[in-house]
């Protein structure tokens, strides 16, 4: 059978056109050597457009285009119409039959797509790194987080930690126990970065006897007394005022609640440009 070329182009990264046509041609029992697909992404002007579809004349290509930009698809279109060579829109029928059932114009920007799954991946590696460096698992992690929290047991820390990791913030926390020493590694970051986690006596009670009956221990161990809680916060206030770090009370407050004062202190400080701003 007689070999053809199938050019491949796009306004974004090209790879649902080069893997549609793929697609199609699988369906054909040829050779690999009998076809050559060719890609080309990132076209979003005119003179480019033109020069590859020159090109693609010259060795009368198929031409496959996912170009939201109607500019540049009239362009495609009309080149090949004139030039009787084959194309393929493959995104404005279904962009139209969109706009019709939603009742809505397009964006026709570019690399939506891609952007989304960027996003989707940093979410996924802030999650992993919070589960890696959660409740001072390892201190190393503090070195390497946009967020550092610190605070006693039952402050949310662990489940403020996932929130934001939701919303693209890698966070390191750590808990403040009066007989361990606090890792070296938060005294040689930002201490813009930290911020400190608080609860009231009488909650950080209710709390703890409710884990401990959860867990099937009595709920008159230490833990859960309320002379071994003061202590406690009298540690963690003491340590928090030597960070200098802002404190939270999460006292009666959700998790979405605190975490939204969170994400204000953060932008505040400049700290995190990349928020995602819903789940």
């Amino acid at each position: 059978m007689e070999s053809f070329i199938l050019y491949a182009i796009s306004d974004s990264i090209g790879e649902t056109a080069q893997q549609v046509a793929k697609a199609a041609i699988s369906q054909f029992d040829i050779k690999e050597e009998t076809y050559d697909i060719r890609r080309f992404p990132y076209v979003s002007s005119k003179e480019v457009l033109l020069e590859i579809l020159e090109s693609a004349k010259n060795e009368n290509a198929i031409v496959v285009y996912t170009l939201v930009s109607e500019n540049l698809g009239d362009i495609v279109e009309s080149f090949c119409s004139k030039e009787n060579l084959h194309c393929v829109d493959l995104m404005s029928q279904i962009l139209n039959i969109l706009t019709e059932k939603i009742g809505a114009s397009p964006k026709r920007e570019p690399g939506i797509i891609r952007r989304m799954n960027e996003e989707y991946f940093r979410r996924i590696e802030a999650i992993e790194f919070a589960v890696k460096y959660d409740d001072g698992k390892d201190p190393r992690g503090v070195l390497k987080a946009d967020l550092v929290l610190v605070g006693i047991s039952r402050t949310s820390k662990t489940p403020l930690s996932m929130y934001l990791a939701n919303r693209n913030i890698k966070v390191a926390n750590i808990p403040l126990v009066p007989e361990i020493p606090i890792p070296k590694e938060i005294y040689e970051i930002n201490p813009k970065k930290i911020i400190g986690l608080t609860n009231t006596p009488e909650k950080l009670n209710e709390i703890r006897q409710a884990r401990l009956k959860a867990l099937g221990l009595s709920s008159s161990a230490n833990y859960a007394k309320l002379d071994r809680i003061l202590e406690e916060l009298d540690y963690s206030e003491e340590v928090m005022k030597r960070l200098s770090c802002p404190v939270i009370n999460v006292a009666n407050k959700a998790i979405e609640e605190t975490a939204g004062l969170i994400i204000d202190i953060m932008k505040e400080n400049g700290l995190k440009k990349k928020i995602h701003t819903a789940n």
